[in-house]
């Protein structure tokens, strides 16, 4: 526990058994492969974004913790709706008393509830709107093409959406990734607030939809990014919750080994999820690790790890592990 903070203390000293205990053993894999020179994906899915994850997740990536993240289109977006419309979001701790009454009249003013917290996704996207479309037109005119993310880095880049900030620039992980220019994959991004707003542009005939890079394309480039990047100690993977955000990223193995016939392609060089998932009802992103090897993702020797709890809860106290909190 040399250097560790009172957080990594109280969980050393109190985390001795059960997921208590994996997320300590999760903590300290992390912490080795990374101190053997290891890089890391972290895939985010649910709603962590909204959760604010990005409190400690930004501390993650200004310290090297982190070297590329996979993440929902819902994730993308809802950093930044939290960055530029935090104060009109709206709690509600007795969600479960709620009435169907009750869930039309927060849909009546503008709120998408998220458990017990209310989105002002009218109030957001009033904000963000206007800012990312005129990127997409630039594009559009010009026959280029981007990832979502890559238009996300450039509107946050430019200095336009300073004028709205309502929380600490410093929690915002999104902001801390394009400042660092860190690699997004965002598999599914069609399915998300933003990815509906752009569809209906190509539907009134505003915008192609092959300005917008797509899962295939972020596909053929995460091929690109892993054949660079896992040589020596390798890439590890560290997955929170399951879903598309995981399912899609960790596949980049098995195709350039099975599809590519790539047969120097290194396995995932560590595993960790943080798991709510039945793994007795057939699920692919909640299934245990071993299965992964049966798929070819991981190796008989790849560290493994699964915390099954809540994300919100484990997360923070992993990512203070690591920072030394």
């Amino acid at each position: 526990m040399k250097n560790k903070g009172p957080i990594s203390q109280f969980i050393e000293h109190h985390y001795r058994h059960f997921n208590a205990a994996a997320l300590v053993d999760a903590a300290k894999g992390y912490e080795t492969h990374l101190a053997e020179g290891g890089k890391m994906m972290i895939t985010l899915a649910g709603a962590m974004s909204t959760a604010e994850l990005g409190i400690s997740l930004a501390e993650m990536i200004r310290n090297d913790k982190v070297q590329i993240i996979s993440c929902t289109g819902a994730n993308l977006e809802e950093d930044l709706m939290n960055l530029v419309a935090h104060s009109h979001y709206k709690r509600v701790p007795h969600y479960r008393d709620l009435s169907p009454k009750d869930e039309w009249d927060l849909l009546e003013n503008g709120f998408n509830r998220v458990t017990d917290t209310c989105i002002p996704e009218e109030e957001a996207f009033r904000r963000l709107q206007k800012h990312i479309y005129k990127l997409w037109k630039e594009a559009n005119e010009k026959g280029e093409r981007y990832f979502p993310h890559e238009f996300m880095y450039k509107m946050l880049l430019s200095g336009v959406l300073e004028q709205y900030y309502e929380i600490d620039p410093q929690h915002s992980w999104m902001l801390a990734a394009a400042e660092k220019n860190l690699p997004i994959i965002v598999p599914g991004w069609e399915d998300s607030t933003m990815g509906n707003i752009f569809a209906s542009y190509c539907i009134k005939g505003e915008l192609k939809s092959t300005t917008m890079k797509s899962g295939i394309d972020y596909m053929v480039w995460l091929s690109e990014w892993y054949r660079k990047n896992s040589s020596g100690k390798g890439v590890g993977f560290f997955q929170i919750g399951g879903g598309i955000a995981g399912d899609f990223p960790i596949c980049v193995v098995p195709m350039m080994y099975q599809d590519l016939e790539w047969t120097d392609v290194p396995f995932w060089a560590y595993f960790c999820q943080i798991s709510d998932s039945t793994t007795s009802y057939g699920s692919y992103s909640g299934a245990v690790p071993n299965e992964k090897i049966t798929w070819g993702k991981l190796d008989i020797h790849t560290p493994k790890y699964i915390i099954e709890s809540d994300a919100t809860i484990v997360a923070p106290l992993i990512f203070a592990y690591l920072l030394g909190w």
